[in-house]
């Protein structure tokens, strides 16, 4: 190990990397922007309904779900495009398992939504 890589040092590290992360995620990435403007209106959306904290929490956290699933789907393509442009079989299947990934992120977050909100009206 390094010297100075440790403790908080790495932690400051570890952060700023993740910050490029997230920046880079922005700046390439289309379904990211989405997302997390999905993320920002829907959180505040959900600080004005009658929940109980533990709604409120499943309501965010479900969001966060959809971003994080997100930046590794966006990860995997990344790093396939890296590897070249032709088609390959374990390619298309990889980029394709990442994106069932984020669908089904989608879908229980949009489940959890729509339960809680017809909970409201029952």
């Amino acid at each position: 190990m390094k010297p100075g890589n440790t403790g908080v040092v790495r932690i400051v590290k570890a952060a700023g990397y993740s910050m490029q992360g997230l920046k880079a995620a922005w700046q390439h990435e289309a379904a990211i922007r989405q997302e997390i403007v999905l993320l920002v209106v829907l959180t505040a959306v959900s600080f004005f309904l009658p929940v109980s904290f533990v709604e409120h929490i499943l309501l965010i956290a479900s969001l966060f779900l959809v971003v994080i699933v997100e930046l590794l789907n966006s990860a995997i393509e990344a790093v396939v495009d890296r590897i070249g442009n032709e088609f390959h079989e374990l390619s298309g299947r990889a980029k394709d398992i990442g994106s069932a990934a984020v669908f089904v992120a989608l879908m229980l977050t949009g489940g959890i939504w729509l339960a809680i909100i017809l909970k409201l009206f029952w």
